[in-house]
């Protein structure tokens, strides 16, 4: 039978072994968020020292030894300061869960409302968490170009993910239409303006239009060519004020900076003021897509995503927003 003095070093022994581990674990998920170990030579360890303290080195060969209790006395000095720890900081033998998987996603501005609510979704269905970056789509197309740690890109305008495919910066066989957009005039509801159509911008006591930059916001593009293609630009563009992307450009209409807004449909349709829809004849379609960038560090759960927004309940979402989706028709 064993003493009771082997016992209690066995028990002192687990004891010490679990919460060592529980603390490794700990430091590496700092240390994955951190982004820390990108260097060959660089390492968190846990080192029971002689006098019964713990510290984490850092910098150290990943071939030194990353613990040794050192003699029997210190046995005792470490157990007691291991029981400390754990009743301090409610050591366990249970490991923490890894952190969920994050994919980054650089998504056009008009897609925030859908998007967000899709990301809830993916992540409920499969753990992975989703981190947006809206904006307008040339400065997000730009970003990738400069080395921005995105994994995929969804466009307002397949034009900007094709460039991105010259410049070899995609995963060609990823790249995918998921939706065509609308652009819809927008004023706040209890303003005094009422807009019934597109010519009603000329109109004189509509005195400030905000539209999305055209330089590159694809939204403001089309605000842009349909109010060309209606004879109404020399007439309003007086009157224009520019947003960075179609949000910022509601932002405009909703603080009465704006006495109305072009924006996308996708944006109106949630929304608490009034908005009419600009007839799609009045500018270029608005094919959006999206694709997986080259390099990813999340590639397989990248391509899930993309596959889950033209799946069966990323297009039931996106429908809800007023999108056109790739086969069907909008009915207006």
């Amino acid at each position: 039978m064993a003493s009771r003095g082997a016992v209690t070093k066995s028990i002192l022994q687990r004891g010490i072994d679990s919460c060592l581990r529980l603390l490794r674990a700990t430091i590496r998920s700092a240390t994955m968020r951190l982004n820390l170990n990108n260097s060959p030579t660089t390492a968190y360890r846990v080192r029971v020292r002689p006098a019964a303290s713990l510290s984490i080195g850092v910098g150290l060969p990943r071939t030194s030894t990353s613990w040794r209790l050192v003699g029997r006395s210190y046995v005792a000095f470490a157990s007691i300061a291991l029981v400390g720890l754990a009743a301090t900081f409610g050591c366990s033998p249970r490991i923490p869960a890894e952190p969920k998987a994050e994919i980054i996603v650089a998504a056009a501005a008009d897609l925030a409302p859908a998007f967000e609510e899709l990301g809830r979704q993916f992540e409920q269905a499969t753990g992975t968490r989703v981190t947006f970056s809206f904006g307008s789509t040339g400065t997000l197309a730009k970003q990738i170009e400069n080395g921005a740690p995105v994994d995929l890109f969804a466009a307002a305008n397949v034009e900007f993910v094709d460039q991105l495919e010259r410049e070899g910066l995609i995963l060609v066989e990823t790249k995918a239409l998921y939706a065509r957009g609308r652009i819809a005039i927008w004023t706040r509801a209890d303003s005094a303006v009422k807009i019934e159509g597109i010519e009603d911008l000329a109109r004189q006591e509509v005195a400030r239009v905000a539209i999305a930059n055209p330089g590159h916001a694809p939204y403001g593009r089309a605000a842009r060519e349909a109010l060309e293609s209606a004879g109404l630009w020399k007439a309003v563009e007086p009157k224009l004020v520019y947003g960075e992307n179609v949000r910022q450009t509601m932002q405009y209409a909703e603080t009465g900076n704006a006495d109305a807004a072009i924006i996308a449909l996708s944006l109106s349709v949630r929304s608490n003021g009034r908005w009419t829809i600009v007839p799609e004849e009045l500018h270029k379609p608005l094919d959006q897509a999206l694709a997986v960038i080259k390099g990813s560090r999340l590639e397989q759960e990248a391509r899930r995503f993309a596959k889950f927004i033209n799946g069966s309940e990323g297009r039931s979402t996106m429908r809800k927003y007023g999108f056109i989706l790739p086969g069907e028709a909008m009915t207006e």
